[in-house]
């Protein structure tokens, strides 16, 4: 339907009308172009930048011996497939700072909430070298594999009031992949 009127339309707009004895002859005569030289090539494009370089891993902070694990996803939340997509999406919340009790607490429960993923932690608080950070077991028995349980060690550790300026955190996941992320007090500070 639109067809037919975008037709009528251009039919009206088309200028002077056909001559009457239905034979097309053009008021001015009509000159032919020869098809136009195809365009040489544009020039190819310079090749794109190259990506940031990868973060460089702290090699001395990865436990030796570490062998991957299954990645058969559990729905518990026990391998980096599982794990990884989330610690992406949460990178902003891995680590926090708060003032407490005249100290500088720095928190990795959110990483600790996780770990089942995990084989490996290291953290480095301003210019200190990375250090490997313990973490509890994995509770395989309990429905929460992930829980951080009484018995468990503390999901902190503290340092004088003021003097955690950088945080720098390394995770190796359980099929070995690793990742790294750097923190300003800033920006995770607990108000």
């Amino acid at each position: 339907m639109f067809d037919f009127v975008f037709a009528v339309i251009a039919i009206s707009l088309g200028g002077p009308s056909a001559p009457s004895d239905g034979v097309g002859r053009p008021d001015a005569p009509m000159t032919v172009q020869a098809p136009a030289r195809p365009a040489a090539p544009a020039s190819p494009a310079a090749p794109p930048a190259p990506a940031a370089p990868p973060p460089a891993f702290y090699m001395d902070a990865v436990p030796p011996g570490l062998v991957a694990e299954d990645q058969t996803p559990t729905g518990r939340f026990t391998t980096a497939a599982e794990v990884r997509p989330i610690l992406n999406a949460t990178r902003g919340n891995w680590i926090a700072v708060r003032e407490y009790d005249g100290r500088d607490f720095l928190y990795v429960t959110h990483l600790w909430s996780w770990r089942c993923g995990l084989a490996a932690m290291a953290i480095a608080v301003n210019d200190a070298p990375m250090r490997n950070l313990p973490m509890p077991p994995c509770h395989d028995s309990s429905p929460t594999p992930n829980a951080i349980l009484e018995g468990d060690p503390q999901p902190y550790l503290t340092f004088d009031l003021g003097s955690v300026e950088r945080i720098r955190v390394q995770l190796v996941y359980d099929d070995l992949g690793m990742a790294l992320e750097g923190f300003l007090r800033s920006d995770v500070l607990i108000p």
